[in-house]
């Protein structure tokens, strides 16, 4: 099956027959077969396993040691205070990404791991190199104070940005089925940058707390309680929106054809440089005063903010006209319902399909509706890389197995999504160039 062709092909092999789905009030789980995926022969090195048990090591190993060089710096007390309010941030960060990511959700390995490296590995490449560069420097020029701001406005971003840079490379370039486009880019990014802000901020605020205990200081007139305003409260986005422009650069490249090589090169490393500039203007502002501070704050940071969260939402809902684009051509060619393409295309009628399907049916049958929601987004996103030239060798074999998987639940997710699209509005008449021949079909709605 080529990924031009709008019919099903004649060569797919038969499946066995599906039984009768009875609408009994608890609808009984997918059969085993329809958990089938295609799997490609890997060498060893790129084994699942292989790759998973190094990076837990690597991370692991990674995490003791900046665990034991934060609670050096900042105590055992400081250590649990900055433990604390640095964690305050993290799950409203985590869930904003994660709301960005609901389209086509990326999995949860994927963005755990860049957590993960954002919090362990690159923490702990960026104490060690900024340490070492701002020592070299002062060495080398005599001059302790303007080493101190070279490391803070050179130093520091170049060697954050890059090891945070570091995880959104690896699942593009290993998880690769998993990283589409700009809303993955960003979301990634914002995982790794997240992870390492939350380390960063526990060494801050526990040295913080640290020098309050030296000084016999409390409450609002306290080191702690200054910290926590301007990195908690104030810029707790600050490291994410510094990321995002890496995280842009390699969706952009993810969504390139792969005959345009040397963009795919150099999006990434524009948006490592952006990335680069950006944190070098946010550090470089604290060397200003506190009203240089502010300006950089209030005329650059929060329009940038302003400006990358629409671009992220407008992403996101690129993604679902996509859908609404690729699909129509298997509901021609009797794979989908005729209003699953517009249903599918709607956040709002996904989330009432498995609602209703819940209500009637269970909660298997919700399950089974978001399975053929994710596979069926999973179709859209192939078929859209495969028209811009961007599609994998096994394409055919990946379109046959998203296929199947969508057979196997329409029974209960056709009528759940076509209520959906009913009472959202989005009922879909197909245009007069689509047809809906293509003779008999084992598979057809």
């Amino acid at each position: 099956m080529s990924h031009s062709s709008v019919h099903p092909s004649p060569h797919l092999p038969q499946q066995p027959p599906v039984p009768a789905y009875e609408p009994e009030p608890a609808f009984a789980a997918v059969p085993e077969r329809a958990r089938w995926r295609y799997k490609p022969r890997r060498a060893l090195w790129r084994s699942k396993l292989v790759r998973a048990v190094a990076l837990a090591l690597v991370l692991a190993l990674c995490g003791l040691v900046i665990l034991a060089l934060v609670r050096e710096q900042t105590g055992t007390q400081g250590f649990l205070v900055g433990l604390g309010l640095a964690l305050l941030p993290v799950p409203l960060l985590l869930a904003a990404f994660r709301w960005l990511d609901r389209v086509e959700p990326c999995p949860w390995r994927n963005l755990l791991f860049a957590f993960a490296w954002g919090a362990c590995a690159a923490t702990l490449v960026a104490i060690v190199a900024n340490t070492f560069a701002t020592r070299w420097i002062a060495t080398a020029t005599a001059d302790p104070g303007s080493a101190d701001t070279i490391g803070a406005t050179v130093v520091a971003p170049i060697v954050e940005e890059s090891a945070k840079a570091v995880a959104v490379l690896l699942v593009f370039l290993f998880r690769r089925r998993d990283f589409t486009g700009i809303v993955d880019g960003v979301v990634v990014a914002g995982f790794s940058a997240t992870g390492f802000a939350f380390t960063e901020n526990i060494l801050y605020l526990g040295n913080a707390f640290g020098e309050d205990q030296e000084i016999g200081t409390a409450g609002f007139a306290s080191v702690t309680a200054g910290t926590f305003f301007v990195r908690i409260v104030m810029s707790p986005f600050a490291h994410p929106l510094f990321t995002v422009f890496t995280g842009i650069g390699f969706g952009l490249a993810a969504a390139a054809a792969r005959r345009h090589r040397i963009r795919r090169v150099l999006l990434p490393l524009t948006g490592l440089l952006l990335a680069m500039g950006i944190h070098a203007l946010w550090n470089g502002s604290a060397s200003i005063g506190p009203w240089g501070f502010l300006a950089v704050y209030g005329m650059i940071m929060v329009p940038v903010f302003g400006l990358l969260t629409w671009l992220a939402i407008w992403s996101r809902q690129s993604e679902l006209r996509t859908i609404s684009g690729e699909l129509p051509v298997y509901a021609a060619a009797g794979w989908l319902a005729p209003a699953v393409p517009r249903a599918l295309s709607s956040m709002r009628a996904r989330e009432l399909a498995r609602a209703y399907a819940a209500r009637c049916f269970g909660p298997a049958a919700a399950t089974a509706v978001g399975e053929y929601e994710a596979f069926a987004t999973s179709l859209a996103f192939l078929r859209h890389r495969a028209r811009r030239g961007n599609a994998d060798g096994d394409f055919a074999a990946r379109e046959q197995e998203l296929l199947h998987h969508l057979w196997q639940r329409k029974e209960v997710a056709g009528p759940a999504l076509t209520y959906a699209a009913q009472a959202t509005g989005r009922v879909w008449t197909p245009p007069p160039h689509l047809n809906y021949g293509g003779g008999y079909n084992p598979y057809r709605y």
